[in-house]
Formats: C-alpha cells, structure tokens, sequence
C-alpha cells in the first residue's frame, strides 16, 4: 500500500487549510458487502476460521465496542469476515485518508472511518464514537495499541481504557487473532510467509451490565488480560513451522543489539540468520520461531526476551542520563488529506530532558514534544513503502521522520518514549522547575 507524495517549501505546508471535522457516516450495505466480497479474495489461502464465545449474549442489533489486536495488513479482512453483516465503523489513523488528492478521504467515509491521529490528544474521538453508538446505531472497531506489533505482543495499551468503557456504556467485544503476526510481521519487509493459517475468535468481553458493575480498574486489568498475548510463544506452542529462506529478514530491526558484545546497529536479518557485525555472532531463526545460537550459548531462545532485555537496556540509558537520539532525517507532514507533503531535511533529536526536538527546512522548522507528552511514540518499519519513519506532532500537524541512514532507531526509539513517559509519570523523573522569568514568557 503506498500513499500520494507531494515536495512542497515548508513555508507553503504551513498555509494549506486544515481539513475540518465531519461527524462519522454509517456504511451503507453496498460498501458492506463490497467489502466483504473482497475479503474472500484478500485472504484466500489463509485457511482462515473463527470461534465466537458469549456472542450469543450480544444483540445483533446492539452497537458495541469492538477490540482488536494489531498484527498486519489482514486484520481489517478479518473483523470484516467475521462481522458482517453488522453494522461498524472504524477508527482509523488519519495517514490512512490520505491520496489520490483527497479521493480516499471521500472512501474512507464511505465504509464508516472516523480519523484520528496515533498518539495526540484527540477530543472530539470520544464524541465521534457515541454519535456513531447513539445516533448512527452502529458499532466501532478500534485498535487500542494504535500502532502495528513488533515482537508479537502488546504494545502498550491507553491507561484510562477503563475510564472510556464507564463513558461509552456499549458492550464490549475483543477479537483475538492467530497466525496473522506469523504470516506477516511488520519487521520482515512485506513478505508474505504463505503456509501460515489464519484464525480469530471473537468474545464479548463485557456486557452493559458487567461494565456498569465493575470498578474502572477492573475493566482495565480485565482489558490488559485479554491482550495478554504473545504470537512467538502461540507459534511453539501451536508447532507451526515456517521453513521460509527470509524468515528471518529484517529481523535486525526488532533485534538491533547484541546480548553478546552489547554492539548497537552492527545486526543484520537475512535468510534464516541473525548476524552481528561488530563481533561475528550469528543465530538462526528455527521454523518454531525460536532463536538458536550457531556457537555458544543462546542468550535468549525466546524473541519476546531478547526484545524485552532491549528495552531494559534503554530504560538503564535514560537513568543514568546517556540516552540520545540525534539523526539526520528528511521530513514529510501531514497536513490535509490530498498528500504527504516533504518538505526538506533536517535533524532529529531525543532525550530525556527536552523530548524530542525536530529542527531543519532552513532553519524554518523548530518543533519540540516533551518526555510528558503521550505515553508512546508513533513508529513504524517501510512505512507506506518509503522508509522507517519516527513520527511526531500535533493536532496541527504531524512530522514524518525518515532517517537518512539504517541503524537502531524506530525500535529503540519507541522504547525510550515509552520509559521515558513511564519514569516521569512515578516521578522517577522530574521535568525542570520554570523560572519566574520563562513563565511570564510564555516557555
């Protein structure tokens, strides 16, 4: 999938209008069954199948929230196949409506979209989403990770979840997916591992009643519990192989450091091999999903582990106060919904103190977002087909980063955010006390 790019001066990115808020529209049955139609064709050899559990407790003419899980380009075909014909519309990422000089926008309505933007304070969502419950009766699909997973499981979910089910007062439906992580994951460059089946079940989680019942911090463990999940353990546990000669392309942008010689950047996925080039270590990545060593001890068979270790190391780097990011980087924006807009190169930078600052197109770009800010940062791999962007902004526009030369950020990065947000939040960290002087400034 790619989307519509235009070059334009940063100077003139600043004049385009705005796009202004459309309440949602319902999908009609047309582009329902449209939809659907395409879908059989989307997943054909999957082998997909689904169970249902309490669904039979959910009225079919009862809007809901409907939950997913974030695992590759097929969830969209599944909710479709197992929903219709129900009535739903989706929450969407706003990059997703952007193209063909704002034709897609236009579509994306049409099948129910309602756009948001990953990880900004959006107020008017909320009010989307009862207007669809209220008004349009019709439910809404919404990926509460925002963004795609990297090493199979959960990324973090929004902490007042709880808070949002009490407000929206629907009944809530969590669809699980298997094997469509396996099939496709994010870091393997759009390869498709054709022998992986596909399945989901889709749960009532929460009826009317349940939600009114339960405390908010219940609904939220209750939520933290269902996306639990981890797509390397189901692989083993399942013993479904995946004997592909790429498996383990691209795996260097999940796995960028080397629990042996603690090298940064310096992996390499290709084949069925992991590769460190600072000190010669290689594993393989068996059919199970497992790492394995070729010499030496396997520091961890599990990628979840290793992953995990990763981000340790990160929050270790943040404390001690030697984290940083510092990156050339050519910047597109999003503006309006007609196209990508790149407007120059310029440097990107990340640390605990300031956040992230982006400065560049001639010294006319100066954009700071501060640790603070939102519990996570929208990061992606081949984004759109371009190139692995780090993305930051605000409601008035939103800044694609795509560094200029391969290394450890998008994944790295990701976790420094989030540990950062984390460790500011339990006051770990302290943001800098003002000045009286930079108060009555306005800083």
């Amino acid at each position: 999938m790619k989307i519509s790019v235009k070059n334009i001066p940063y100077e003139k990115a600043l004049t385009l209008t705005r796009p202004e808020h459309k309440l949602p529209k319902k999908c009609n049955f047309f582009w329902r069954t449209l939809i659907q139609g395409l879908t059989w064709f989307g997943m054909a050899g999957t082998g997909f199948t689904y169970e249902t559990e309490r669904m039979e407790l959910l009225p079919k003419d009862q809007p809901c929230l409907i939950l997913m899980n974030h695992s590759c380009f097929l969830d969209m075909q599944i909710v479709h196949r197992i929903l219709y014909p129900r009535h739903f519309s989706v929450i969407a990422t706003f990059d997703s409506f952007v193209g063909l000089g704002g034709l897609m926008n236009w579509v994306m309505r049409q099948i129910g979209g309602i756009p948001t933007q990953k990880f900004v304070t959006d107020l008017t969502l909320i009010g989307d989403m009862q207007y669809c419950f209220k008004e349009l009766k019709t439910s809404v699909l919404m990926y509460p990770e925002a963004g795609y997973s990297f090493d199979g499981r959960c990324t973090p979910l929004p902490r007042k979840m709880g808070v949002i089910l009490k407000k929206l007062d629907v009944p809530v439906v969590m669809i699980e997916t298997f094997g469509a992580f396996s099939r496709n994951p994010l870091y393997n460059e759009l390869q498709v591992r054709k022998g992986v089946k596909v399945s989901a079940k889709a749960t009532l989680l929460y009826t009317r009643e349940e939600i009114k019942e339960k405390s908010v911090q219940e609904l939220s463990d209750g939520l933290d519990a269902a996306f639990g999940f981890d797509q390397f353990a189901w692989q083993k546990a399942q013993n479904v192989e995946i004997k592909d000669d790429f498996r383990a392309d691209g795996l260097n942008r999940i796995l960028y450091k080397c629990p042996h010689c603690g090298a940064e950047g310096k992996m390499e996925g290709k084949g069925i091999h992991l590769t460190c080039h600072s000190c010669g270590k290689q594993w393989e990545l068996t059919p199970l999903g497992e790492m394995k060593a070729l010499e030496g001890e396997t520091e961890f068979s599990h990628i979840p582990d290793w992953y995990s270790w990763e981000r340790e190391c990160v929050r270790q780097e943040i404390l001690d106060g030697t984290y940083k990011l510092d990156v050339d980087v050519k910047i597109g924006m999003l503006v309006d919904t007609k196209y990508l807009y790149m407007v120059g190169e310029g440097r990107l930078t990340h640390d605990r103190e300031n956040g992230f600052t982006l400065t560049g197109c001639d010294g006319k770009l100066s954009y700071t977002q501060k640790p603070q800010s939102c519990y996570s940062v929208n990061a992606d791999y081949y984004w759109y087909e371009i190139g692995d962007i780090i993305s930051i902004g605000n409601s008035d526009a939103l800044y694609y980063c795509f560094p200029r030369k391969g290394g450890a950020f998008v994944a790295k990065t990701r976790f420094a955010a989030e540990e950062m947000y984390k460790l500011y939040k339990s006051r770990v960290l302290r943001a800098p006390e003002r000045s009286f002087s930079s108060v009555m400034n306005g800083n």
